[in-house]
């Protein structure tokens, strides 16, 4: 859980740096107006995002886990100029309200969602011969984390960014016998990023108001 500290600190940050977007509040409150779980990233993390992106100039974007639409918008914003992105959902619901909240961004014709497994539109992609992402980020299950970093490196290049949230789960990654599958499923995730030859990478822990945990990024060489 959370510290009040943790919370407060969050909140004086997103004072600092996040101006009040209606878009972005408006994203939030449908989603939870929908019964969607609040887990999306923070508004901070969203910029983070946002940043990241711009700083490579990114042109294609892909993204695993929808959920209502929240860093997809992010991500979005920060497209180059005739970018897109590919955001990818499993669940039908999310999905509306995904698709919703990209119609009211204005952002339905940059960002195009996918309802399927992502196992499923994953391989699709590669099929289709779509160009190279240069961001991917992997917000979607825990235990099938490690399939999704293996298909992103086959959909980048040389210098895109594999960014992956939840990689720390309250300080439980430490625990090789737990039996959480989420727990284990970043765990796979993990080793397999800290084994691969083709990214340079890292792994960096957070708290703030959604509680401790982390996230991994990865440079493709």
């Amino acid at each position: 859980m959370p510290s009040e500290n943790w919370t407060q600190v969050d909140r004086y940050i997103n004072d600092l740096f996040i101006p009040p977007d209606p878009v972005l509040e408006s994203a939030l409150r449908s989603s939870g107006e929908a019964g969607l779980p609040s887990i999306q990233v923070t508004p901070n993390q969203g910029k983070l995002l946002a940043i990241l992106a711009r700083s490579i100039r990114a042109r294609t974007i892909l993204e695993i886990g929808a959920l209502g639409g929240y860093s997809t918008i992010w991500l979005a914003r920060a497209l180059s100029p005739g970018g897109k992105l590919i955001t990818l959902e499993v669940e039908p619901r999310h999905a509306a309200v995904a698709r919703a909240n990209l119609k009211r961004a204005g952002l339905d014709g940059v960002a195009e969602l996918r309802l399927a497994p992502a196992l499923e539109s994953l391989p699709r992609l590669l099929a289709e011969g779509h160009e190279p992402f240069d961001l991917v980020f992997i917000d979607a299950d825990k235990p099938t984390t490690a399939e999704y970093f293996a298909w992103a490196l086959k959909l980048t290049h040389p210098g895109s960014l594999i960014i992956t949230d939840n990689v720390v789960r309250d300080g439980k990654v430490v625990d090789p016998t737990s039996q959480d599958p989420n727990v284990q499923g970043v765990r796979r995730f993990n080793a397999a990023l800290a084994a691969e030859p083709r990214v340079t990478a890292t792994v960096v822990q957070t708290v703030g108001s959604k509680g401790y945990d982390g996230f991994a990024i990865a440079l493709v060489n």
